[in-house]
Order: C-alpha cells, then sequence, then structure tokens
C-alpha cells in the first residue's frame, strides 16, 4: 500500500493526516509524521504535500550503508530496520521527493510505512491508500533461434 496525492490544490494545510500519523506511530504533536505539509508561499499560493512515493527502486535504500532501509516488495516504499540504522542520515537528501524525514530524539529517518491510516483523517481527500499493480517485470529475452540450414 502507498499514500497517493489525490489533488494537492484541496489541501488547507489542516495537517490533520500528520497529527494521524504521529498518533500512529503513539506520538502526540507533529515531531512523529512520516507526512509533510508546507505552505507554498503563504495562503494565496496554497500548501505542498509530500509523501513517500514507495518508489520500486528506492533511491534512499540504495544510499544507506547499512542496509537499514529495506524494499517492501511488489509495492515498493521501505522499511526501516532501526539496529542496523547508524544515524548517518544519508537516505535523507538521496529521496528526491523530500519524503524522508528525521526523527531528532532518535536520530533515525521516519519514512511512511503504507499503513493507509492517515487518509481518513483529511477532510477534504487530499490523500488516499492506493494498492499499485504490481511491478511490470521487462519480457523475457526471445530465445535465439538457429536459422542454420
Amino acid at each position: 500500500m502507498r499514500l497517493a496525492i489525490v489533488d494537492s490544490e484541496l489541501c488547507v494545510g489542516c495537517q490533520s493526516c500528520m497529527f494521524a500519523c504521529a498518533r500512529r506511530h503513539g506520538q502526540g504533536g507533529l515531531a512523529a509524521s512520516c507526512i509533510g505539509v508546507k505552505s507554498a508561499g503563504g495562503m494565496r499560493n496554497g500548501f505542498t504535500v509530500v509523501v513517500c512515493r514507495a518508489c520500486f527502486d528506492p533511491p534512499c535504500a540504495r544510499a544507506c550503508p547499512e542496509d537499514a532501509l529495506v524494499v517492501r516488495g511488489e509495492q515498493g516504499g521501505v522499511t526501516l530496520l532501526p539496529d542496523r540504522c547508524l544515524g548517518c542520515g544519508c537516505c535523507v537528501p538521496a529521496c528526491p521527493y523530500g519524503a524522508v524525514f528525521w526523527d531528532d530524539t532518535l536520530n533515525k529517518p521516519q519514512i511512511c510505512d503504507g499503513c493507509g491510516y492517515c487518509p481518513s483523517f483529511c477532510p477534504h481527500g487530499v490523500l488516499a491508500a492506493e494498492r499499485r499493480p504490481k511491478k511490470a517485470r521487462p519480457p523475457a529475452a526471445a530465445a535465439e533461434v538457429d536459422h542454420a540450414p
């Protein structure tokens, strides 16, 4: 499962999705959220919603020198193995979407685990939890045919 941004223009910046995410992780406030809602330059410009895109070949996992971010399989995205994580932060700049957040207390990354909890808390339907079709596999190479007489 992954989060999809249905329509970011509908976001009013209430951060209900962020509060829900943090609460799902047993925390109050916004610090434990794996979602980012940021002003795009004032109320007139709206808000930017940042969520993990559940990449099939995640750059954040490739950047981890300790293999602490493990690909979740056919739906994409990663799972953090906290015991392996050194707290180097290499995963943060590796994400092209800015969706690897940082827990300063634990000195470890916070990345959406695809639980699907937060969309129901958005009063405007900005987010949706979706199942992706299985990753398309490249076609098998054609077998060589011997055309010799």
